[in-house]
């Protein structure tokens, strides 16, 4: 059976722990588990971005033969503003710094005024890919301003892809079917979570249930074969490596069983036995 690869968003291991120990401290595990890429979060650094050892950390991450993903919470548009953030620019070069191949932001104010041309002249510069991912935010988790921001993005054949976070959308009331449906073409990268309500009624990420991985499968009919699929749901217990590699074997299989070869013997066959 087809196994797909995995990621996993540091974050997955509680934003206390891993600032305690910082990022690279995750590396080993993360191979131990069987995970193709990581996914380093800006807002889980601990000192000033300045004095961070972005090269050591690429460093340690190449040498493990990860592939590395730098997470920023950056909104692509500011509200107010036709261009795109002037943050983006200094992003894309820590991204690059930490050897990332690619950058995933939100998509923050857009409208149909958004100047999409100066964003491609921006990302022409870096060989960072850009990726853009519907956050919990009602200017950047609803549906229709993702699908006329990706229609701007392909009339100009810009390399934009999209990270669809499955749980995202229910912090604005969408419904993740709906939005598979029409933005599934565009998705390189998908966030997995599943949703629940703690006791006080606010939504919260956790590990996924039987009907959450069915839905999963359904929602992956809508979008190109073999998608990285990325851990953002908690990661605890007192065997953390146990605990990480059975979540990645669980993604790793996501899928699967749609592409399988139909292995149903023909009656023809069955007649020379």
């Amino acid at each position: 059976m087809s196994r797909f690869p995995v990621a996993i968003s540091l974050g997955a291991f509680g934003a206390d722990l891993v600032r305690e120990r910082g990022q690279a401290s995750f590396i080993a595990l993360l191979v131990e588990a069987g995970v193709t890429r990581i996914e380093l979060r800006e807002e889980l650094f601990t000192t000033n971005l300045a004095d961070e050892n972005f090269p050591a950390l690429a460093e340690a991450i190449r040498a493990q033969g990860l592939e590395c993903l730098y997470s920023a919470p950056l909104e692509l548009w500011i509200e107010g503003q036709n261009a795109p953030n002037a943050q983006l620019q200094p992003t894309l070069e820590r991204a690059a710094a930490c050897g990332a191949a690619w950058l995933k932001v939100s998509l923050g104010h857009f409208t149909d005024d958004s100047d999409v041309a100066a964003l491609a002249d921006r990302l022409a510069r870096h060989e960072v890919h850009l990726l853009v991912e519907n956050d919990q935010t009602p200017q950047g988790g609803t549906v229709q301003p993702l699908t006329r921001f990706f229609a701007r993005v392909e009339a100009l054949q810009m390399p934009i892809g999209m990270t669809f976070d499955i749980g995202n959308w229910l912090w604005q009331a969408q419904s993740a079917s709906a939005a598979a449906l029409q933005l599934g073409r565009y998705v390189q990268y998908l966030h997995c979570k599943a949703v629940s309500r703690n006791a006080a009624g606010k939504l919260i990420a956790v590990p996924p249930g039987q009907s959450d991985l069915h839905l999963w499968e359904q929602l992956l009919k809508h979008m190109p074969v073999g998608l990285p699929r990325a851990i953002e749901y908690p990661l605890q217990g007192d065997d953390l490596l146990q605990v990480t590699r059975l979540q990645v074997q669980t993604l790793a299989r996501l899928g699967a069983a749609l592409h399988q070869p139909n292995l149903t013997p023909t009656l023809e066959a069955v007649s020379h036995v």
